[in-house]
């Protein structure tokens, strides 16, 4: 009898210890297979960011590459919206483009033909208010705009400043070569005969403070006006004036706001 308990205890041992067996089996393959999952869990999410950020970036640059045909092809085009083209970082314009017809406003200086007109009549009439100025630059290939980005870029680092931070420097008042509303043919620098550095006190001089309330009259706007840098991305220019219509420019003028910001309503 003891034996046979004995034989029965020792069966229940080695059925038991199977079962444990099996159990710790299954444990283990659910750990490594847990840490499988895991670890392709990872593996994916990498791969799986690396392609939104990819994705992203190539949404990005279909994005620019579409604003930069649409600039040129807005500027070129018959519609009443020409003057409104977009042209900043965020939108640059292609830099082969070139206005179809220029006109000189003097020996050194011409404008898209479709805004000399207009231009001429704001400056006649400013110069009948007994006001001094006279446009310092209009329209600027994408080359006079590079060399005009290098040269400021290199006064800074005369200057003292490395070579980054005189980029990030001058950005702040010279347009990225392709991004220039210059090269609109749309956009001029006018600035007064009594003073003529191109700094915030330009905005006291009676010549701005006529054309800051008048502009707009002739289709004209300030184009980067104070406290709006963070829309612009440009620093405040009391002498960069742009065309964009009358009827745009009269309620640009009166909700105090920026072309980019007058486009997004």
């Amino acid at each position: 009898m003891r034996r046979i308990r004995t034989s029965t205890k020792l069966k229940r041992m080695f059925v038991m210890g199977i079962i444990l067996g099996a159990a710790a089996g299954i444990l283990f393959t659910i750990l490594i297979a847990y840490q499988v999952l895991s670890s392709d869990r990872a593996e994916f999410a990498s791969a799986n960011a690396e392609l939104t950020k990819e994705n992203e970036s190539l949404k990005e640059q279909a994005m620019k590459t579409q604003a930069v045909e649409n600039s040129a092809e807005l500027l070129a085009s018959d519609s009443d919206d020409w003057a409104l083209a977009l042209v900043n970082e965020d939108h640059p314009l292609d830099t082969s483009y070139a206005p179809a017809e220029m006109t000189e406003i003097d020996t050194e200086r011409s404008v898209d033909s479709r805004i000399a007109e207009d231009l001429q009549n704001m400056m006649s009439d400013g110069a009948e208010q007994g006001l001094s100025m006279y446009v310092a630059s209009a329209y600027r290939s994408y080359e006079q705009q590079r060399s005009v980005f290098s040269s400021t870029m290199q006064d800074w680092i005369y200057q003292g400043y490395s070579p980054l931070d005189a980029y990030d420097e001058t950005k702040l008042s010279v347009a990225v070569p392709g991004t220039s509303e210059h090269a609109t043919g749309l956009a001029v620098d006018i600035i007064s005969s009594e003073y003529e550095a191109l700094d915030d006190r330009q905005g006291d001089t009676e010549e701005q403070k006529w054309l800051m309330e008048h502009c707009w009259e002739y289709g004209f706007i300030l184009r980067y006006p104070e406290d709006k840098g963070d829309v612009t991305g440009i620093i405040y220019e009391p002498w960069h004036y742009r065309y964009v219509g009358k009827d745009a420019a009269k309620e640009i003028t009166e909700q105090g706001i920026t072309l980019e910001e007058y486009l997004q309503q």
